[in-house]
């Protein structure tokens, strides 16, 4: 080992700072890589633990935090090269990014073409693009700026990063997917059970919330373990011909994660990354059939049918060029669905549901048929039209339930979801009809309460539109894990009256 090398080398130690994805790592000011280097604050380093490497963003420390000879790991950092406490490692600039010019470009109005797709995306895959980097990718893509061909593009350069499930030459396997945008609509778990119950293959792997206050995964993970392996899910699945996974653990379209992690930072939305994100995965999960629910209203992510129209039509043409049959059913959008927002306050509507109980929101009971039904009649088992006799008798003779239980049981066990432990009721001021939610403000409502970190966090809407109230009725209830967060929910409730609009009664 030569002299310049070892001037390189520092201690590497845990310091149990979460970072979430990012890998960072720390050092002093004046230790001696950082001088030799001329390393500088918020820079991007190679860091090498004997055969492992990864690129950090670095930290600069000051005072004692940190000894000149060690350097702190954040856990991200940590897990990726997986060292021994006290391990030398070794530190260097790292490599220039070249596919931020195709970034650069996009951002000037260059399109995307397969290659840029490709690079991009394996750049973002290797952990090479910081979250600067990050930002101004998700940027370049925002809102319509995405041809369908760079779509296509997009989403063929995801699939290829992650792995694939492969069911069987010939193997029909059915899949749904959700746009969102609206709180509790919770009807994935529902659906699945009526599918696998119907004999049909349904390998359901889901996202993590992105905006919104749950997402399947998050519900699921209230109820059964969600953090599935590769072998874990293939044989559940050839077992209960379904499950309920966290996508993000078995690594199809990895880069995916990585995205929505700064698209949620940033609260920006794509079309084209919308819908390179659902394809992606739907391939990769081996899907040969996908019915994505696109709800539609004034304050849903999808706020008119024309643009609905639009998305649905990049959607079937994405899956289309990558193989996929995909209908896309367009549904109302104007309120929440069920009863709870927020993980485990969804989990108890969709056991409601499925239990058959008396409290069972009817709005998502019929919305998770309609959806059924569909694929039952694109898996072939129910005659066009017939899917929701099929699914109704499915549901209400307990065959769902029955089939949710076994998915559970195969994932590690059916548990019950946790409860909040702090609540405050929110009450009417006048009489009148509820004319008008703003479902964006019950989902930041719902995530100041603490959901989806807080699994027992979240809202519960007493009403819907069209409801007669009188002054002092109960409208909602907010739940929190801590007082702090229950208090900084009503705030913002106080502060923003459009969330709920009451008028007076017409006679």
């Amino acid at each position: 080992m030569s002299e310049e090398s070892k001037k390189n080398y520092l201690s590497v130690t845990r310091l149990g700072i979460d970072t979430h994805q990012e890998p960072v790592v720390y050092m002093r000011e004046d230790c001696h890589v950082c001088r030799a280097e001329g390393f500088n604050a918020q820079g991007r380093v190679l860091v090498i633990v004997g055969k492992r490497s990864v690129i950090c963003s670095l930290d600069i420390v000051t005072g004692e935090f940190l000894s000149h000879a060690r350097a702190g790991l954040s856990e991200a950092a940590w897990r990726l090269l997986r060292p021994k406490e006290g391990d030398r490692a070794t530190f260097r600039h790292a490599p220039p990014v070249d596919s931020m010019g195709f970034v650069r470009g996009k951002l000037y109005g260059r399109p995307l073409d397969e290659e840029a797709a490709r690079e991009i995306i394996s750049d973002i895959g290797q952990g090479r693009y910081s979250d600067i980097q990050l930002s101004a990718y998700v940027a370049a893509c925002a809102s319509d700026r995405l041809s369908l061909d760079e779509t296509v593009a997009i989403t063929r350069a995801m699939v290829d990063t992650g792995k694939r499930f492969d069911w069987g030459e010939g193997q029909q396997v059915l899949d749904k997917h959700c746009v969102g945008g609206l709180p509790g609509n919770r009807t994935t778990p529902i659906v699945v059970a009526i599918v696998a119950a119907n004999g049909l293959m349904m390998p359901k792997t889901s996202s993590r919330a992105i905006t919104s206050p749950a997402g399947t995964a998050d519900t699921m993970e209230t109820l059964t373990r969600v953090r599935l392996g590769y072998d874990a899910m293939q044989k559940i699945v050839h077992q209960e011909g379904a499950c309920l996974a966290w996508g993000g653990s078995v690594s199809l379209s990895p880069t995916d994660d990585i995205i929505i992690r700064v698209e949620r930072a940033l609260d920006l939305d794509s079309e084209g990354q919308l819908v390179a994100s659902v394809i992606s995965k739907k391939v990769a999960a081996g899907s040969t059939h996908v019915l994505i629910d696109i709800p539609v209203g004034p304050t849903a992510k999808v706020r008119s049918a024309k643009l609905a129209r639009r998305l649905s039509d990049q959607l079937v043409k994405t899956g289309k060029a990558l193989g996929l049959e995909v209908r896309c059913l367009l549904s109302d959008g104007s309120q929440p669905v069920g009863v709870g927002i927020g993980p485990a306050l969804e989990a108890r509507d969709v056991l409601a549901v499925l239990q058959n109980a008396r409290t069972a929101p009817p709005d998502l009971r019929k919305r998770a048929l309609t959806l059924a039904a569909a694929l039952l009649e694109m898996g072939g088992v129910a005659e066009s039209r017939q899917g929701l006799a099929l699914a109704r008798e499915t549901l209400d003779s307990g065959r769902a339930w029955e089939k949710f239980q076994a998915i559970c049981a195969a994932q590690g066990g059916l548990k019950k979801p946790p409860q909040s432990r702090y609540r405050k009721e929110i009450r009417a001021d006048r009489e009148g009809v509820v004319a008008m939610m703003n479902n964006r403000i019950i989902s930041r409502l719902a995530s100041l309460a603490g959901a989806p970190n807080a699994p027992a966090a979240g809202l519960q809407m007493h009403v819907s539109l069209g409801d007669l109230v009188e002054n002092g009725s109960l409208l909602m209830t907010l739940h929190a894990q801590a007082e702090g967060e229950l208090e900084y929910a009503w705030d913002f409730y106080q502060s923003h009256p459009e969330i709920l609009h009451i008028e007076e009664e017409v006679v």
